[in-house]
Protein backbone atom coordinates (compact mmCIF):
# COMPACT_ATOMS: atom_id res chain seq x y z
CA UNK A 1 0.00 0.00 0.00
CA UNK A 2 2.89 2.34 0.80
CA UNK A 3 4.48 1.69 -2.62
CA UNK A 4 1.14 2.36 -4.30
CA UNK A 5 1.02 5.76 -2.59
CA UNK A 6 4.53 6.55 -3.80
CA UNK A 7 3.67 5.60 -7.37
CA UNK A 8 0.48 7.65 -7.22
CA UNK A 9 2.40 10.68 -5.93
CA UNK A 10 5.02 10.21 -8.64
CA UNK A 11 2.35 10.10 -11.36
CA UNK A 12 0.64 13.17 -9.92
CA UNK A 13 3.82 15.26 -9.75
CA UNK A 14 5.02 14.04 -13.16
CA UNK A 15 1.70 15.09 -14.68
CA UNK A 16 1.98 18.46 -12.95
CA UNK A 17 5.53 18.96 -14.22
CA UNK A 18 4.45 18.08 -17.76
CA UNK A 19 1.53 20.50 -17.51
CA UNK A 20 3.75 23.41 -16.47
CA UNK A 21 6.44 22.47 -19.02
CA UNK A 22 3.95 22.34 -21.89
CA UNK A 23 4.20 26.06 -22.84
CA UNK A 24 7.99 25.79 -23.01
CA UNK A 25 7.80 22.60 -25.09
CA UNK A 26 5.26 24.27 -27.38
CA UNK A 27 7.62 27.21 -27.79
CA UNK A 28 10.52 24.92 -28.72
CA UNK A 29 8.36 22.95 -31.14
CA UNK A 30 7.05 26.05 -32.91
CA UNK A 31 10.48 27.70 -33.12
CA UNK A 32 11.79 24.77 -35.21
CA UNK A 33 8.93 24.71 -37.73
CA UNK A 34 8.14 26.35 -41.02
CA UNK A 35 5.26 28.82 -41.11
CA UNK A 36 3.08 26.38 -43.08
CA UNK A 37 3.61 23.65 -40.47
CA UNK A 38 2.62 25.98 -37.64
CA UNK A 39 -0.73 26.68 -39.35
CA UNK A 40 -1.35 23.08 -40.36
CA UNK A 41 -4.50 21.27 -39.16
CA UNK A 42 -4.43 18.76 -37.52
CA UNK A 43 -1.51 19.89 -35.36
CA UNK A 44 1.97 18.64 -36.15
CA UNK A 45 3.93 17.98 -32.96
CA UNK A 46 7.30 17.00 -34.43
CA UNK A 47 8.96 19.54 -36.77
CA UNK A 48 9.80 18.09 -40.17
CA UNK A 49 12.11 19.44 -41.42
CA UNK A 50 13.78 21.09 -38.43
CA UNK A 51 14.46 24.75 -39.29
CA UNK A 52 17.35 26.03 -37.15
CA UNK A 53 17.56 29.00 -39.51
CA UNK A 54 14.48 30.44 -37.78
CA UNK A 55 16.70 31.67 -34.95
CA UNK A 56 19.17 33.46 -37.20
CA UNK A 57 16.45 35.01 -39.35
CA UNK A 58 14.43 36.15 -36.33
CA UNK A 59 17.43 37.85 -34.71
CA UNK A 60 18.34 39.64 -37.93
CA UNK A 61 14.76 40.74 -38.54
CA UNK A 62 14.30 42.31 -35.08
CA UNK A 63 17.74 44.01 -34.85
CA UNK A 64 18.63 41.89 -31.84
CA UNK A 65 21.98 43.55 -31.00
CA UNK A 66 20.45 47.00 -30.48
CA UNK A 67 17.51 45.68 -28.47
CA UNK A 68 19.85 43.57 -26.33
CA UNK A 69 22.07 46.58 -25.58
CA UNK A 70 19.11 48.69 -24.45
CA UNK A 71 17.72 45.89 -22.30
CA UNK A 72 21.09 45.21 -20.67
CA UNK A 73 21.60 48.90 -19.83
CA UNK A 74 18.23 49.12 -18.11
CA UNK A 75 18.58 45.76 -16.35
CA UNK A 76 22.11 46.31 -15.01
CA UNK A 77 21.36 49.77 -13.62
CA UNK A 78 18.09 48.58 -12.07
CA UNK A 79 19.85 45.71 -10.32
CA UNK A 80 22.56 48.04 -9.02
CA UNK A 81 19.97 50.52 -7.78
CA UNK A 82 17.89 47.89 -6.02
CA UNK A 83 20.89 46.25 -4.35
CA UNK A 84 22.21 49.53 -2.94
CA UNK A 85 18.93 51.18 -1.92
CA UNK A 86 17.13 48.11 -0.58
CA UNK A 87 20.07 46.81 1.42
CA UNK A 88 20.65 50.22 3.04
CA UNK A 89 17.00 50.68 4.01
CA UNK A 90 16.70 47.08 5.21
CA UNK A 91 19.82 47.50 7.36
CA UNK A 92 18.28 50.58 8.95
CA UNK A 93 15.03 48.78 9.76
CA UNK A 94 16.82 45.70 11.09
CA UNK A 95 19.73 47.19 13.03
CA UNK A 96 19.21 50.90 13.79
CA UNK A 97 16.89 52.16 16.52
CA UNK A 98 14.99 55.38 15.82
CA UNK A 99 11.55 56.78 16.72
CA UNK A 100 8.74 55.44 14.56
CA UNK A 101 10.78 52.61 13.07
CA UNK A 102 8.05 49.99 13.36
CA UNK A 103 5.38 52.40 12.13
CA UNK A 104 7.42 53.29 9.06
CA UNK A 105 8.04 49.61 8.39
CA UNK A 106 4.32 48.85 8.55
CA UNK A 107 3.64 51.71 6.13
CA UNK A 108 6.29 50.24 3.83
CA UNK A 109 4.64 46.81 3.97
CA UNK A 110 1.20 48.29 3.33
CA UNK A 111 2.51 49.87 0.12
CA UNK A 112 3.00 46.34 -1.22
CA UNK A 113 -0.79 45.98 -1.27
CA UNK A 114 -1.19 49.00 -3.55
CA UNK A 115 -1.67 47.95 -7.21
CA UNK A 116 1.08 49.31 -9.45
CA UNK A 117 -1.44 50.72 -11.92
CA UNK A 118 -2.80 53.07 -9.24
CA UNK A 119 0.46 55.04 -9.27
CA UNK A 120 1.11 54.75 -13.00
CA UNK A 121 -0.68 57.95 -14.05
CA UNK A 122 0.92 60.16 -11.33
CA UNK A 123 4.32 58.72 -12.22
CA UNK A 124 3.78 59.39 -15.91
CA UNK A 125 2.78 63.00 -15.20
CA UNK A 126 5.85 63.42 -12.99
CA UNK A 127 8.27 61.98 -15.54
CA UNK A 128 6.69 64.00 -18.34
CA UNK A 129 7.17 67.16 -16.27
CA UNK A 130 10.83 66.25 -15.80
CA UNK A 131 11.24 65.73 -19.55
CA UNK A 132 12.12 62.07 -19.13
CA UNK A 133 9.71 60.61 -21.68
CA UNK A 134 11.54 58.64 -24.39
CA UNK A 135 14.55 58.16 -22.12
CA UNK A 136 15.70 55.30 -19.89
CA UNK A 137 15.37 57.41 -16.72
CA UNK A 138 11.74 56.45 -15.86
CA UNK A 139 12.77 52.79 -16.02
CA UNK A 140 16.03 53.14 -14.06
CA UNK A 141 15.71 55.95 -11.50
CA UNK A 142 12.82 54.39 -9.47
CA UNK A 143 15.05 51.38 -8.78
CA UNK A 144 17.37 53.62 -6.73
CA UNK A 145 14.49 54.35 -4.33
CA UNK A 146 14.05 50.72 -3.33
CA UNK A 147 11.33 48.09 -3.50
CA UNK A 148 9.14 47.17 -0.48
CA UNK A 149 9.37 43.46 -1.29
CA UNK A 150 13.17 43.41 -1.49
CA UNK A 151 13.50 45.59 1.62
CA UNK A 152 11.30 43.16 3.55
CA UNK A 153 13.30 40.17 2.29
CA UNK A 154 16.65 41.75 3.21
CA UNK A 155 15.40 42.93 6.61
CA UNK A 156 14.29 39.43 7.50
CA UNK A 157 17.72 38.11 6.58
CA UNK A 158 19.56 40.82 8.55
CA UNK A 159 17.52 39.95 11.65
CA UNK A 160 18.85 36.38 11.57
CA UNK A 161 22.41 37.66 12.05
CA UNK A 162 23.36 37.83 15.78
CA UNK A 163 23.48 41.38 17.14
CA UNK A 164 26.59 40.45 19.10
CA UNK A 165 28.52 40.91 15.86
CA UNK A 166 27.37 44.54 15.69
CA UNK A 167 28.27 45.14 19.33
CA UNK A 168 31.74 43.65 18.90
CA UNK A 169 32.32 45.79 15.81
CA UNK A 170 31.21 48.96 17.62
CA UNK A 171 33.60 48.20 20.47
CA UNK A 172 36.37 48.09 17.85
CA UNK A 173 35.29 51.52 16.64
CA UNK A 174 33.22 50.62 13.57
CA UNK A 175 30.53 53.03 12.44
CA UNK A 176 27.07 51.86 11.38
CA UNK A 177 27.95 52.23 7.72
CA UNK A 178 31.15 50.23 8.15
CA UNK A 179 29.20 47.46 9.89
CA UNK A 180 26.81 47.51 6.94
CA UNK A 181 29.32 47.09 4.14
CA UNK A 182 32.09 45.14 5.89
CA UNK A 183 30.08 42.74 8.04
CA UNK A 184 26.48 42.56 6.87
CA UNK A 185 26.85 42.59 3.10
CA UNK A 186 29.40 39.73 2.94
CA UNK A 187 27.07 37.61 5.10
CA UNK A 188 23.95 38.21 3.01
CA UNK A 189 25.16 36.97 -0.37
CA UNK A 190 22.30 34.43 -0.63
CA UNK A 191 19.56 37.02 -0.23
CA UNK A 192 21.38 39.47 -2.50
CA UNK A 193 21.45 36.74 -5.13
CA UNK A 194 17.69 36.40 -4.70
CA UNK A 195 17.25 40.13 -5.25
CA UNK A 196 19.37 39.87 -8.40
CA UNK A 197 17.32 36.94 -9.74
CA UNK A 198 13.93 38.54 -9.13
CA UNK A 199 14.97 41.96 -10.36
CA UNK A 200 16.66 40.53 -13.44
CA UNK A 201 13.56 38.55 -14.39
CA UNK A 202 11.16 41.46 -13.80
CA UNK A 203 13.27 44.04 -15.63
CA UNK A 204 14.37 41.74 -18.46
CA UNK A 205 10.77 40.75 -19.21
CA UNK A 206 9.21 44.15 -18.54
CA UNK A 207 6.84 45.13 -21.33
CA UNK A 208 4.58 47.76 -19.80
CA UNK A 209 7.28 50.21 -18.68
CA UNK A 210 9.12 50.45 -22.02
CA UNK A 211 5.78 50.56 -23.86
CA UNK A 212 4.64 53.61 -21.86
CA UNK A 213 7.86 55.62 -21.68
CA UNK A 214 9.90 54.74 -24.78
CA UNK A 215 8.93 56.22 -28.13
CA UNK A 216 11.96 56.01 -30.43
CA UNK A 217 12.73 52.77 -32.26
CA UNK A 218 16.40 52.97 -31.26
CA UNK A 219 15.47 52.88 -27.54
CA UNK A 220 13.16 49.86 -27.58
CA UNK A 221 13.88 46.75 -25.52
CA UNK A 222 13.70 43.04 -26.31
CA UNK A 223 10.17 42.71 -24.94
CA UNK A 224 8.97 45.44 -27.31
CA UNK A 225 11.01 44.01 -30.17
CA UNK A 226 8.85 40.88 -30.22
CA UNK A 227 5.97 42.99 -31.51
CA UNK A 228 7.64 43.16 -34.90
CA UNK A 229 6.49 39.59 -35.62
CA UNK A 230 2.84 40.40 -34.87
CA UNK A 231 1.17 42.00 -37.86
CA UNK A 232 -2.40 43.14 -38.43
CA UNK A 233 -3.28 40.20 -40.66
CA UNK A 234 -0.56 37.67 -39.88
CA UNK A 235 1.69 36.65 -37.00
CA UNK A 236 4.96 34.87 -37.73
CA UNK A 237 4.72 32.44 -34.85
CA UNK A 238 7.82 30.47 -35.83
CA UNK A 239 9.97 33.62 -35.66
CA UNK A 240 8.15 34.88 -32.57
CA UNK A 241 8.78 31.64 -30.67
CA UNK A 242 12.40 31.46 -31.84
CA UNK A 243 13.11 34.99 -30.62
CA UNK A 244 11.20 34.36 -27.37
CA UNK A 245 13.25 31.24 -26.70
CA UNK A 246 16.51 33.15 -27.14
CA UNK A 247 15.30 35.96 -24.87
CA UNK A 248 14.35 33.37 -22.24
CA UNK A 249 17.80 31.73 -22.14
CA UNK A 250 19.55 34.39 -19.96
CA UNK A 251 16.81 34.05 -17.35
CA UNK A 252 17.34 30.28 -17.19
CA UNK A 253 21.12 30.68 -16.98
CA UNK A 254 20.88 33.23 -14.14
CA UNK A 255 18.50 30.99 -12.20
CA UNK A 256 20.64 27.85 -12.64
CA UNK A 257 23.79 29.57 -11.37
CA UNK A 258 22.05 31.34 -8.46
CA UNK A 259 19.58 28.60 -7.49
CA UNK A 260 21.59 27.50 -4.45
CA UNK A 261 21.68 31.02 -3.01
CA UNK A 262 18.03 31.55 -3.92
CA UNK A 263 16.85 28.51 -1.95
CA UNK A 264 19.10 29.28 1.01
CA UNK A 265 17.88 32.87 1.29
CA UNK A 266 14.20 31.89 1.24
CA UNK A 267 14.74 29.32 4.00
CA UNK A 268 16.74 31.65 6.25
CA UNK A 269 14.57 34.74 5.63
CA UNK A 270 11.49 32.85 6.76
CA UNK A 271 13.04 31.73 10.06
CA UNK A 272 12.69 35.04 11.84
CA UNK A 273 9.96 37.65 11.64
Amino acid sequence: MKNFGKYLAFIFFAAGALFFAMPFLWMMRTSLMEYAQVQKVPLVWVPNPIRLSNFKEALAFMDFARLLKNTLIITVFCIMGQLVSCSLVAFGFARLKFPGRETLFMILLSSMMLPAMVTEIPRFILFRGLGWIDTFYPLIVPAFFGSPFFIFLLRQFFKTIPKEMDEAARIDGCSSFRIYYQIMLPLCKPVLATVVIFNFIWTWNDFWGPLVYLRSADKKTLALGLQIFQGVYQTDYHYLMAASLIILLPVLVIYVFCQRYFTQSLVVSGMKG
